[in-house]
């Protein structure tokens, strides 16, 4: 009989190790045997919570969504002017955050990418975040910007965040975040300093 409240502690414990099995092998190779030695557990445990690895790769996206989500939310709860530059500069700087950042969470952020295109679940995950994202980003431009020049400042702010965020992933080098946070800031700033027509 499981001990009580082991579940959270187990669940978390074979999504940290699957984060380190992408991050020393790739998605391909991290089995369900590697993970399950990685976090010092038999193959049947990750059955019994995940049933199998389609299963474990959705809540480790799951876990990694939610930490963005998280650090954005405190980083929108700490602001002493809720101008919505500031709200855009936090939410910019929660995508940048060293939760989404780190070798292993670059690395499966890549994997879950190309797999949402074959996995119908994986798909849908990744359309909650597209959808939040752009959401958060227009709801902020639309306190300032007529809708339709809202909704595209939006768009292009989410493209922005996203390239800058794989060509850092991709560059091989240290990620310099200070500098990707800077040019959608830029960005940002030309955004409002337009001239619009009214709403």
């Amino acid at each position: 009989m499981p001990k009580v409240g082991m579940q959270p502690i187990r669940r978390q414990q074979l999504i940290e190790a699957t984060l380190q099995a992408v991050d020393q092998v790739g998605m391909a190779e991290a089995s369900i045997g590697k993970i399950a030695r990685m976090a010092g557990v038999s193959n049947g445990i990750i059955s019994h919570y995940f049933q199998d690895k389609n299963g474990l790769i959705f809540a480790t996206m799951s876990y990694l969504l939610k930490e963005l989500s998280t650090k954005t939310a405190e980083r929108r709860r700490a602001l002493t002017c809720g101008s919505p530059r500031a709200h855009l500069q936090a939410i910019i700087e929660g995508n940048f955050d060293a939760s989404q950042v780190s070798n292993a969470a670059m690395k499966t952020w890549l994997a879950f990418w190309a797999a949402s295109m074959h996995q119908a679940s994986l798909h849908r995950l990744q359309r909650i975040n597209d959808h939040r994202l752009y959401s958060n980003l227009c709801c902020q431009f639309r306190r300032t910007l007529p809708l339709a020049q809202a909704r595209s400042s939006a768009r292009g702010l989410a493209a922005l965040i996203d390239g800058l965020w794989l060509r850092g992933a991709l560059s091989g080098d240290a990620f310099d975040t200070a500098q990707a946070q800077r040019i959608a800031l830029d960005y940002v700033d030309q955004l409002l300093a337009k001239p619009h027509a009214p709403a």
